[in-house]
């Protein structure tokens, strides 16, 4: 696939939440990652408002086991602290298969930064250095690593079963400055299966409009440049490698 890029990103913890579980202030996460919380991983390692990051599959490395702990959420209203249960998935692995392509609503701002193979070697350069800014696994107390892979190397623990199906799940965000309109949305699918470990992912074009939600009214900001754009990298001296 053109401009693609394979990694695998694992964690002792992952909470890829369920929205439905977030009403009462607890969290339940999903039994396999999100498209949206996939997308953010690999935007963590190596982004540029030039172009949209796309997932195409994940492989699931490791059985599914998840841990119920107690946290204590800060109170925003009253201040202190509240009591609450997460559920957790624990000793998660995953390999993802990810491709770029470039932002049409941007075009104006970037056009003469559509440079394809300098994103490419630079994105598979900072995945080898573990990417440019913090990874996590669906929340910020999750901490996880990025190493490069080559897709469907190595054994998973779901090779041998038989498909798994799963029914409604958050997808991902329709984002003003990738759809160019003036309006956040929510979008929701239903995957098909997860066979011997792997879902592959429908392209946010493809998901059903019937499950996309309007989140709220929101106009992207214009870049404070115009042309000449640089992005102040954590890893500069990666750019070198």
């Amino acid at each position: 696939m053109r401009n693609s890029v394979e990694f695998k990103v694992y964690g002792k913890y992952a909470l890829f939440t369920d929205p439905l579980t977030k009403i009462g202030g607890e969290k339940y996460s999903y039994q396999i990652p999100t498209y949206e919380a996939l997308k953010g991983i690999v935007s963590s390692v190596y982004w540029k408002p030039t172009f949209i990051w796309y997932i195409d599959k994940v492989r699931v490395m490791n059985r599914i086991h998840m841990q119920a702990r107690g946290v204590k959420p800060v109170k925003y209203k009253n201040g202190g602290n509240d009591i609450s249960i997460y559920t957790y998935l624990v000793d998660v692995e995953y390999q993802v298969l990810a491709y770029f392509d470039w932002n049409r609503h941007r075009e104006a701002d970037f056009k003469d930064d559509q440079d394809e193979n300098k994103h490419h070697n630079i994105a598979k350069r900072m995945i080898k250095c573990g990417g440019r800014r913090d990874v996590f696994l669906g929340a910020r107390e999750c901490q996880a690593y990025v190493e490069p892979c080559t897709f469907g190397e190595g054994k998973s623990d779901y090779e041998d079963s038989h498909p798994i199906y799963f029914d409604l799940m958050f997808h991902g965000f329709n984002y003003p400055d990738e759809t160019g309109k003036k309006q956040l949305q929510a979008r929701f699918w239903r995957p098909k299966e997860m066979n011997k470990g792997i879902v592959k992912f429908d392209h946010p074009k493809d998901c059903d409009p019937k499950l996309i939600r309007d989140v709220k009214n929101y106009t992207a900001r214009p870049p404070k440049q115009t042309s000449g754009w640089k992005e102040p990298g954590l890893l500069e001296s990666c750019e070198e490698v």
